[in-house]
């Protein structure tokens, strides 16, 4: 099979797509035949060397994809073959056939293909923990979400309104600023404005909660919270987050939290119930998927480029 591999860390130059050995089944597991691959910023840091990587070169990046069981390893199972799948927590999704382990196997219902699932799983299910797990959004809350026009920032600014908040949009561009207004945030601010004193005069003193996703704007969200306001971090796109300072969180009475999904997805019930919901919502109408883009695999280095480009609002999808 093919699967699209790097050998050395660095530029989406070190891309590129070679012939691997088909995965082999084994019990617990199944070889699932990928339709669609959903590609984010977490590959972009393994890719650069910075993030948490399985195996060893070539290595196969990637943890999100959708498709059908091509073969199980046990006859004793839930699943069949032939059933259509998606999964957001498993290595070696860059390929036309990847091995899966059951636990990890999200079954898809009819109302949601594969190119949904696999534009959906992942950062879906990260916005959802983001909301509540970290923290838990209440009716009536400000809300900021940094990259609000991004894969997560869509998501998120939908459940947030879903569960009655106020949301304020930080983003880059008009075309970006236009997208998170569709997705229902009540005002969206460009990043070269004065973003932290927008968020005190949209809620009075600073927003409930600030999701940062950005890393390098990390002092800057703690300007943009109220007093006894809460930062919620889980991504660096851009750029590593500085040091904080416990005195000033202590002096201000703020918190800061960390957000990671693969502390979330803890069991297979867990990954159903919390992928059900999505699901539920999306056949309701009332969480919209959007795709950015969608590349063949063999294009994955301009799938890269064009991710880390910034010009991409909502997904961006690797096709086998």
């Amino acid at each position: 099979m093919k699967a699209l591999c790097f050998d050395r860390f660095g530029g989406p130059e070190v891309l590129y797509l070679r012939e691997v050995a088909d995965p082999v089944g084994k019990p617990g597991h199944a070889v699932v035949r990928l339709s669609a691959i959903g590609l984010n910023f977490a590959d972009v840091y393994r890719r650069k060397g910075n993030y948490h990587l399985t195996g060893a070169p070539p290595y196969i990046n990637g943890y999100e994809g959708a498709g059908v069981i091509e073969s199980l390893g046990d006859s004793d199972s839930d699943f069949e073959v032939g059933d259509a799948v998606g999964f957001a927590d498993s290595p070696y999704a860059n390929a036309e056939r990847v091995l899966v382990p059951l636990e990890k196997l999200i079954p898809l219902p009819p109302a949601v293909d594969a190119e949904t699932a696999a534009a959906l799983l992942l950062q879906g299910l990260s916005a959802q923990y983001l909301a509540a797990d970290s923290h838990r959004i209440l009716p009536g809350e400000t809300v900021a979400v940094h990259a609000a026009a991004g894969g997560v920032g869509l998501l998120l600014i939908q459940i947030a309104k879903l569960q009655g908040a106020r949301v304020l949009g930080l983003t880059s561009s008009e075309s970006k600023r236009a997208a998170a207004l569709e997705a229902g945030a009540d005002q969206v601010v460009l990043y070269d404005e004065n973003w932290p004193e927008a968020a005190k005069r949209f809620a009075g003193g600073g927003v409930d909660v600030i999701y940062d996703s950005v890393g390098s704007t990390l002092l800057s969200s703690f300007e943009a919270v109220r007093t006894g306001g809460h930062v919620v971090f889980f991504g660096m796109a851009g750029g590593d987050p500085p040091a904080i300072d416990p005195r000033m969180l202590m002096d201000t009475s703020k918190s800061l939290t960390g957000g990671d999904l693969w502390n979330v997805l803890r069991s297979h019930a867990e990954r159903v119930r919390r992928a059900n919901e999505l699901f539920t919502w999306v056949r309701e109408g009332r969480l919209r998927v959007r795709i950015a883009a969608r590349y063949p695999l063999a294009k994955g280095a301009e799938a890269h480029a064009f991710l880390e480009s910034r010009g991409s609002i909502g997904k961006v999808l690797l096709i086998p």
